[in-house]
């Protein structure tokens, strides 16, 4: 039964790794894309994205279902405590894919504009409150002793959350202004070149005030993942391909680049997960009542049905992921079937 709960456990954060790397960059193109210089960049920077979007956001939905099956408990605690700010990512996620397809359908260029901007606030959004929700699971939130939140909304936007929530923010458009600059050429590419040290320097800097903020409030979950020869790898690998992104972004190698950037953001999410094992939702009140790994999964027969499942199609959709990136690999070029 540990097994398979460890099983479950780690099988959860590589789905989020997946969604974080894939979706991430999704998201940040869209947070960039009201800086395009004219129409025809707008229209670059949605098809860079167009084949790819919707399968990348498969990531999230699948691990809400291994979520679900797995950990109950913790599914119920974090759906119904984070409910409005889950809402609020949902129509921001439904936002965001109807300003895509929306928004060629009349050539307007007040019609464009409009959803240029749902697009582009609605990628937004849900970069800030994911980020959110990951930094109250570093902090911790009040449960009682049926495992309930039992705070409220405000109390969800504290100092270090929302500072998680601009690292990811930061992140995101980052890592989507690398990808745009490796499917793109020209003077767009030029642009994209130009605001990568900013985000860059952004990213660390925020990423720096967050470590510090967690550190502060949740000195466990670095002695955790100190106590656990894992975060001997995980953080050098994480330092090292932080610092390697400028070099290669300024040699103009912006696929590696993007591929340091996708193994830094990896390295960090499974850094957190390292120390914050066996909890997925720590109680900030009383560490007794937090919901782990061990507490709140399934049964045994429930967690080994899911994991043949989960053995079936995972590399069903890490194939059909390989074969769409290889497929619209290269760089954008429009067309009357473009958005």
């Amino acid at each position: 039964m540990a097994t398979l709960q460890l099983l479950w456990f780690i099988l959860l954060f590589v789905l989020l790794i997946g969604y974080a790397i894939l979706d991430g960059f999704d998201l940040g193109v869209g947070m960039l894309h009201l800086w395009a210089k004219n129409d025809r960049e707008r229209r670059v920077s949605l098809n860079a994205i167009g084949p790819v979007w919707d399968g990348n956001e498969v990531w999230l939905l699948t691990a809400g279902g291994a979520l679900f099956a797995a950990f109950p408990a913790v599914y119920a605690t974090v759906f119904s405590g984070f409910y409005l700010a889950l809402m609020l990512l949902l129509v921001a996620l439904i936002g965001r894919a109807v300003g895509m397809e929306f928004r060629s359908k009349v050539e307007s260029p007040r019609w464009r504009a409009v959803w240029d901007v749902i697009f582009s606030v609605c990628s937004f959004l849900p970069a800030l409150l994911l980020g959110v929700a990951f930094g109250n699971i570093l902090r911790g939130i009040p449960l009682n002793a049926t495992g309930d939140f039992t705070g409220t909304f405000l109390s969800l936007l504290n100092p270090v959350a929302l500072t998680v929530g601009l690292v990811t923010v930061a992140y995101f458009a980052m890592h989507g202004a690398l990808y745009l600059a490796h499917k793109t050429e020209g003077p767009m590419r030029a642009r994209l070149a130009a605001r990568v040290p900013a985000l860059w320097a952004a990213t660390v800097a925020l990423y720096v005030v967050a470590a510090g903020a967690t550190l502060y409030a949740s000195p466990w979950l670095y002695r955790a993942a100190l106590g656990n020869p894992l975060a001997y790898v995980l953080l050098p690998v994480a330092l090292v391909s932080l610092y390697a992104i400028r070099p290669f972004a300024a040699a103009g190698r912006y696929d590696r680049a993007f591929a340091a950037s996708s193994l830094g953001l990896g390295s960090l999410i499974a850094l957190a997960a390292v120390g914050l094992f066996p909890t997925l939702v720590p109680a900030l009140n009383d560490t007794t009542l937090s919901l782990t790994a061990h507490n709140a999964s399934s049964t045994k027969p429930t967690l080994t049905a899911m994991l043949i499942i989960a053995l079936i199609g995972m590399p069903l959709v890490i194939g059909y992921t390989f074969v769409i990136y290889r497929t619209f690999k290269g760089k954008v070029v429009l067309g009357e079937d473009s958005y």
